[in-house]
């Protein structure tokens, strides 16, 4: 009997000894962060880069970063943006990184404006990086990450109606999925020529959205996974097409190599200037849908008039900060709390710059 007694403290000893440096701390009990925290080399959450000063069309698949095959342990996720970087170097290989070092690369290798690149990366970074380590995984596959957690942090449904990865509902959503690809290819040959572009944006985000609402009974489709889908529709324009072209029609071989690999092509210039989400109110137009969720069925897709929009951006925000995290976090203290903030404070830099909006404090101003 005692030996049974000793079992919860041992699984606990264990899931402390064996806590990945880039693993969430959210939805973590008060006993289990007063176990983890002590193990943890913290770091002062750093101040977000700014611009670079060089924004112009660059050879980025050079020799100094190269496209490596992946390593065992290696980690990848659903984002073929993130992977291509990690896979040529420009993060660090293995898939765990700094916010910084995100900001950096996404800069650097696909000249991403920055209050874009900060606004996603602390996003994530708050919802399923290492608020303490100052560490960021871009697969999100944490061992802490599943049904044990507040529905928040549980957060497969952030990457429903991808392009190229499938619901949470049906399992594994970080991977590529060719039949989702082959879709993609139909589309593009459909309505772009055998490109994709922003026509095809605008038929295969609200494709992918159907296909949704048909299949998946718990489909998710409210911020801030709503501005992902349609930021994630204009990327592969904004990105993934050579700089030295420039218009926004991306070929299938290229594609492939992005979302499958995370390789660029050889010889990949990046954008000539300062990308974002260019295209996006074409492609919210050609099929406004309004953001909400399947109530547990199929076909049974519910309006959420809580969730921002796009004509409400800083509720985005402000959801996000009163609501999305604190159900992550209902209870920080000491540096964690401090931690947190200071992200939220990164978060709100973002947001305001582009579009203006009153700074909230969940966690108090002090």
């Amino acid at each position: 009997m005692k030996y049974f007694s000793l079992l919860p403290a041992l699984i606990l000893a264990a899931r402390v000894i064996a806590f990945p440096s880039h693993a969430s701390l959210a939805g973590l009990s008060e006993q289990e962060l007063d176990e983890i925290i002590p193990t943890l080399e913290i770091r002062e959450p750093a101040q977000p880069p700014g611009p670079p000063e060089d924004t112009s069309a660059k050879l980025v698949n050079d020799k100094d970063h190269p496209w490596k095959p992946l390593r065992p342990g290696d980690i990848r996720g659903p984002c073929p943006g993130l992977n291509t970087l990690a896979s040529h170097g420009y993060l660090p290989r293995n898939g765990v990184a700094t916010p910084a070092q995100i900001i950096n690369a996404v800069q650097e290798g696909f000249n991403m404006d920055n209050s874009v690149a900060l606004f996603a990366t602390y996003e994530a970074h708050l919802m399923v990086g290492n608020l303490l380590t100052d560490l960021l995984s871009i697969g999100r596959k944490t061992p802490l990450t599943g049904p044990d957690l507040p529905p928040p942090a549980n957060i497969g449904g952030l990457r429903d109606a991808s392009m190229t990865r499938g619901d949470a509902f049906f399992g594994n959503n970080d991977e590529f999925n060719e039949e989702l690809f082959q879709q993609f290819i139909d589309y593009s040959n459909r309505f772009g020529g055998g490109y994709y572009n922003l026509t095809v944006a605008a038929e295969l985000r609200f494709k992918r959205i159907q296909d949704s609402i048909a299949t998946n009974p718990e489909f998710n489709f409210v911020s801030p996974r709503f501005f992902a889908a349609y930021g994630e529709s204009v990327a592969p324009n904004n990105f993934f097409v050579d700089g030295r072209k420039d218009d926004g029609h991306l070929d299938m071989d290229a594609a492939r190599g992005f979302f499958q690999f995370g390789r660029m092509p050889d010889g990949f210039f990046r954008p000539n200037g300062t990308k974002g989400n260019a295209g996006l109110d074409d492609v919210v137009r050609a099929h406004p849908v309004q953001p909400g969720r399947n109530l547990g069925r199929v076909n049974s897709y519910t309006h959420d008039p809580t969730s921002a929009d796009f004509t409400t951006p800083c509720l985005l925000y402000e959801n996000f900060a009163n609501k999305t995290v604190t159900a992550l976090y209902p209870n920080p203290k000491g540096q964690l709390r401090r931690a947190i903030k200071a992200n939220l404070h990164f978060l709100f830099l973002a947001i305001n710059r582009t579009v203006g909006c009153a700074e909230v404090f969940p966690y108090g101003r002090d």
